[in-house]
């Protein structure tokens, strides 16, 4: 049976059920939401418009919300039943129900009429964070393409949009007490054409940019919601700013450039070194943009990058070596983390957690703080031995700006490296260094799509699949259960899925 994820538990039972015009659905009160929502996809599916009833006397599909089941399946595990009397679908929670619909969508054939194969399943997922991060900072994506998206997560059991709103090179969400951020920062000159380590320096003198009113991001949450995504906001600090710098030059450090024109909005890659100052009123300008934010993003977690801020402009400003000497700091490592320990509070102070990427810990971690290790596993794993829950994000492993091939010459240009689907598949997200109680405190993981060389959403979707097909059954399925040759037995049926759906997966082998 053709289902990604693979299920916790699945028994054949040799019956099947078929879905005819006169099957109907059946729903308790608690689950009638999910129950119209199933009766539309498989409107989409199969053409059937099946009527919502409280209780049918034929043959049905049935949706039960069963709280006692917390116990045995969370808020996320569903029991699937299918048989020649009908299918049965019980869950504590509506996230229970709404993946066990996923599944049932999965059993429908790709193509002709709508036979169920008898199954008894019984689901839980391994872990609560399964993600995809994707970067809007250096490319555009339309709400479309990422409506699309959030729609093939779901179809995975991926609960997490990790949403990379902020960059040197475009600052993506409107604030409405800043307009500059994105009157200024949201468009771009120009932008590099080709690598950009390579020989030649060229450009498209094309400019390029875009942004999300509060009213659009609020509609992609409440999108994403009704799939039991959450979307996490990443508003990136204290480097990675140039866009909002541009915008408001007081934000950083001109001190550290005398006599140089005022920024640009950033039109190439690489690290910049234009990041902001560390002054008080930095500090409350950006905890006023993270007010609008929270507003918007009802997510328990808000990120704030910390991910390669160079110390160049704070090591020549004096006045950010002042503010190291007036805050009694060591250095400028031990500026930054004062810095994050400010939104930390600030954060958790309006019952938020803080999440950033593993330069986080250097200069000392804020005591809230959630990492997500993306250079390797090292970061996560001292964070979660002194009792801070970690993302895994290595590159090695989830870094889906990577090559997919390596016939680099027939593949979309690509920031670097090689990442096949083999091994994204092989990924174990526990490390072994951890014990049991530490092992606790990893969340899960979750794929980067970072947009350098990802222009528009087919080439982000190719990027995409079949890789986070691949991740979505490491974060759900047992580590026992997994088995590489089956899950390629199984894939072009979902990739069939994907390709009903509109989605520009990658098809060659």
């Amino acid at each position: 049976m053709n289902i990604i994820p693979k299920p916790t538990q699945l028994v054949a039972t040799g019956d099947t059920f078929t879905l005819k015009a006169n099957t109907v659905i059946v729903a308790n009160k608690a689950a009638r939401a999910k129950a119209s929502q199933l009766a539309a996809a498989l409107r989409t599916a199969t053409g059937l418009t099946l009527p919502l009833q409280d209780e049918a006397d034929a043959p049905a599909i049935q949706l039960t919300h069963n709280p006692a089941l917390a116990t045995e399946l969370g808020h996320e595990g569903y029991r699937l039943n299918v048989s020649a009397n009908g299918v049965e679908i019980e869950a504590a929670g509506e996230a229970g129900l709404f993946y066990g619909g996923q599944t049932l969508l999965q059993l429908l054939p790709t193509q002709g009429e709508g036979h169920l194969p008898g199954v008894q399943i019984t689901d839980v997922p391994r872990f609560g964070w399964r993600g995809l991060h994707v970067d809007v900072g250096r490319h555009f994506m339309p709400m479309a393409a990422l409506k699309r998206m959030i729609d093939a997560l779901a179809l995975h059991k991926l609960n997490i949009f990790h949403w990379h709103l902020t960059e040197d090179q475009g600052w993506r969400l409107e604030i409405k007490k800043y307009p500059k951020l994105t009157e200024m920062g949201a468009w771009r000159k120009r932008t590099r054409v080709g690598h950009e380590y390579a020989s030649d320096k060229s450009f498209d003198n094309v400019p390029h940019g875009g942004f999300y009113t509060q009213d659009e991001a609020r509609e992609l949450v409440a999108y994403a919601a009704a799939r039991h995504i959450t979307v996490v906001p990443e508003i990136e600090m204290p480097g990675h700013a140039q866009a909002a710098v541009a915008a408001y030059p007081e934000l950083g450090n001109a001190d550290a450039r005398p006599g140089t024109d005022p920024l640009d909005v950033c039109d190439h890659w690489g690290i910049q070194k234009h990041v902001f100052n560390a002054e008080d009123s930095t500090i409350a300008f950006l905890q006023d943009v993270l007010t609008e934010v929270m507003a918007i993003f009802p997510s328990p977690f808000i990120h704030v990058g910390g991910d390669e801020c160079p110390k160049d402009e704070w090591k020549a400003s004096p006045r950010a070596q002042a503010r190291i000497r007036e805050l009694g700091l060591a250095d400028e490592h031990e500026l930054q983390s004062w810095f994050i320990r400010q939104m930390d509070n600030f954060i958790t102070q309006h019952g938020r957690r803080l999440v950033g990427w593993d330069e986080i810990l250097e200069g000392g971690l804020a005591p809230n703080a959630t990492v997500m290790s993306w250079r390797g596993e090292s970061g996560g794993i001292t964070a979660a031995k002194a009792g801070h829950d970690v993302v895994m994000a290595p590159t090695t492993y989830v870094y889906f700006d990577y090559y997919q091939s390596a016939d680099k010459a027939n593949e979309p240009l690509a920031i670097k490296g090689l990442l096949e689907l083999e091994t994204v598949y092989g990924y174990e997200p526990i490390p072994a260094e951890l014990t049991a109680t530490e092992a606790q405190h990893v969340l899960g993981a979750q794929a980067q799509l970072w947009t350098e060389y990802i222009k528009t959403p087919a080439h982000l979707e190719y990027m995409a699949f079949p890789r986070l097909c691949a991740l979505a059954e490491v974060l759900w399925s047992p580590a026992a259960s997994k088995n590489y040759a089956d899950f390629l037995i199984r894939l072009p049926a979902q990739l069939a899925r994907l390709a009903a759906m509109g989605v520009n997966y990658r098809k060659k082998g």
